[in-house]
């Protein structure tokens, strides 16, 4: 595991010719895909932007939309403090306009969530407003890390958010604000904390709750070597979390170095068969709990892309699905990110 100066972990930057070295047959290539969780950003050395991101959808599986999430990008480096965070959504509207003239038969960044500081109180309208008049047409949501873990005081990727966060007053009406303005809330957190999201989604239940990466169990630190023990506590809080109808799941993320993946030390990549058998118990037990039109399919890249390619991830997820119905891959596939988001695909 690679650890910076202060013992924060760091994701590894992906390495093309290492994954180069697997190639596979796409399957079921004419399934309508939305991509609801990928980034775009230039970090150091390892930047991901539009061409990097055409490039992965072209690779055979039939991406027709795909949502950006917030990642830091773009902020504005001068006014008002509250207000960078709306620069990330102008570039990403001005990336989405040009891949629309790139591929016009693509919906890329059709979603875009951005950040606003829901803790902001009285000047978060002014945030959201700024947001959609930036994009008014694509921008869908808010993204706010409120990730923490007892075992990680000094955090995991990044300083932890402060603690009770899920259960601060003005938190919880940042999330009441959103939900007026129809905007949905993408949940980052550690699967120690998915008790404190379903108590937020009790109290809020107007707002739409996405919870990310299946909740992120851990795999690192404390939780190195207690895989099974992670497993059964994730399982018995998810299954109560899906108890809350206005909370649905992001199902990907797992190439997190977080998560435990190391993929990236091995001499090959890894198929779509070595990552479907590692991910299915996850996978059944959200279909179990949530249903299909609760979940959707993310690829969270570039992130998950230290692990494994594009189209060996998408493949990895149409075998996990090998045993559901026509209308329950439409759903995971495409159908609920169309809901949630209020997507607008021609």
């Amino acid at each position: 595991m690679a650890l910076d100066v202060i013992g924060h972990y760091r994701y590894p930057a992906p390495d093309r010719k290492w994954l180069a070295l697997h190639d596979e047959k796409i399957l079921e290539p004419a399934l309508p895909i939305i991509d609801a969780h990928h980034h775009l950003w230039e970090e150091h050395e390892n930047h991901y932007l539009l061409d990097d991101l055409l490039a992965d959808v072209a690779t055979g599986h039939n991406i027709v939309a795909s949502v950006f999430i917030q990642c830091h990008y773009g902020y504005r480096d001068s006014g008002p403090a509250h207000l960078r965070p709306v620069g990330e959504t102008a570039r990403i509207e001005a990336i989405r306009r040009e891949a629309r003239s790139r591929r016009p038969e693509l919906r890329l960044c059709a979603g875009i969530v951005g950040f606003a500081d829901l803790l902001a109180g009285d000047v978060l309208n002014e945030v959201l407003d700024a947001h959609l008049a930036a994009s008014p047409a694509h921008f869908c949501g808010i993204r706010q890390s409120v990730s923490r873990d007892s075992h990680f005081p000094d955090g995991i990727v990044l300083r932890p958010a402060p603690a009770g966060m899920l259960y601060d007053h003005a938190f919880r009406q940042g999330v009441r604000t959103i939900a007026r303005r129809n905007l949905t809330f993408d949940a980052m957190l550690y699967h120690e904390q998915i008790p404190d999201l379903a108590a937020l989604a009790r109290e809020v239940d107007e707002a739409t709750i996405i919870l990310d990466h299946f909740g992120t169990p851990l795999g690192v630190g404390h939780y190195l070597g207690r895989e099974k023990e992670t497993f059964a506590a994730w399982r018995r809080d998810i299954s109560d979390l899906a108890k809350c109808q206005n909370v649905h799941v992001k199902m990907g993320g797992l190439g997190m170095i977080i998560t435990g993946a190391e993929h990236h030390l091995s001499e090959m990549p890894p198929t779509s068969s070595d990552l479907a058998a590692k991910w299915q118990p996850y996978f059944d037990v959200c279909m179990e709990v949530f249903g299909a039109r609760r979940c959707l399919f993310e690829s969270n890249f570039p992130v998950d892309k230290a692990m494994y390619s594009y189209d060996v991830l998408w493949n990895a997820f149409k075998k996990l699905t090998a045993g559901a119905s026509t209308s329950e891959k439409a759903d995971l596939f495409m159908g609920t990110a169309v809901r949630l988001y209020g997507l607008a695909l021609d």
